[in-house]
């Protein structure tokens, strides 16, 4: 069983205007690396849509109207598809695996993240430009062992056959998802799509979370909390009022929302806050 990322639906003009690349686009561990790093860079993470009361829908179509042309950002499923669709159309290799989130816990969670195997030229890469403020620069060589991306570093371990992805912190290792290379298609991630978008218990029904990696610094909105860190342990952290979240939106992240949109938002956080004072 294959699947084509309904290639021929990617509208690669209007992606890598939306990216600034300009580059090559033979398929290579290069252009991988390149059209990665100008996707993370170019378009952040965020839940905004389910926070307004949308339903976030996977179809290439409706995720390329959102990322690219209106343009906004999105979280795993749709950061991940539009990748494995353009890497398709361009002539990559590619296959979608699910990951069991961790952050530092042991808890068993369900396997809810979206990620990509890319082979090139017989060797595997981990793709994942989906995965938020601790997310990937670059993709991966699928083997065990350490990697440097801008100032930060990751390491793959494997057990048995589940691999484990963690970054380093000051502290030492932080345990970020483990996955195994049981392959998963479109039904399976339009079936976690539903659960992570609609579950009470997801995190991102709950409220706002927009994350954005660069080479030397992340920038975290949860809620109403906006923490900007760095890989030695150095951070900032502000509340942000309802006021100015779309403000802060626009300045830290490249979302720039719509005034009723915006204004939407505003109640919802002026409410939220009402709750937790």
């Amino acid at each position: 069983m294959t699947t084509d990322w309904n290639a021929e639906q990617v509208d690669l003009d209007a992606y890598l205007t939306r990216i600034g690349y300009d580059g090559p686009l033979d398929p290579t561990a290069q252009t991988l690396r390149a059209l990665h790093r100008a996707h993370a860079a170019s378009i952040p993470f965020e839940n905004l849509d389910i926070v307004l009361g949308r339903t976030i829908s996977i179809d290439l179509p409706d995720i390329q109207d959102k990322l690219l042309r209106q343009p906004r950002g999105g979280y795993c499923y749709e950061h991940n598809l539009l990748f494995a669709g353009v890497l398709a159309r361009i002539g990559f290799e590619v296959t979608g695996h699910a990951a069991r989130i961790r952050m530092g816990s042991d808890k068993l969670r369900p396997a809810s993240h979206a990620l990509l195997r890319v082979r090139v030229d017989g060797t595997s890469w981990l793709a994942d430009v989906g995965f938020g403020g601790e997310g990937l620069l670059e993709p991966l060589p699928l083997r065990p062992g350490e990697v440097s991306q801008g100032d930060w570093r990751f390491r793959l371990v494997l057990d048995g056959d589940v691999w484990l992805l963690q970054s380093l912190h000051p502290e030492g290792w932080f345990d970020l998802h483990t996955f195994t290379l049981d392959p998963q298609y479109a039904v399976d991630f339009a079936m976690r799509n539903h659960f992570t978008s609609t579950h009470p218990h997801s995190p991102f029904v709950t409220g706002i979370v927009v994350q954005r990696t660069g080479a030397a610094t992340r920038h975290s909105l949860n809620r109403d909390t906006l923490v900007t860190s760095r890989p030695d342990g150095t951070s900032e952290t502000r509340t942000v009022e309802p006021a100015d979240v779309a403000g802060t939106l626009s300045e830290t992240f490249g979302i720039h929302l719509s005034e009723s949109d915006a204004a939407h938002l505003r109640t919802i956080q002026s409410q939220a806050s009402v709750l937790t004072s």
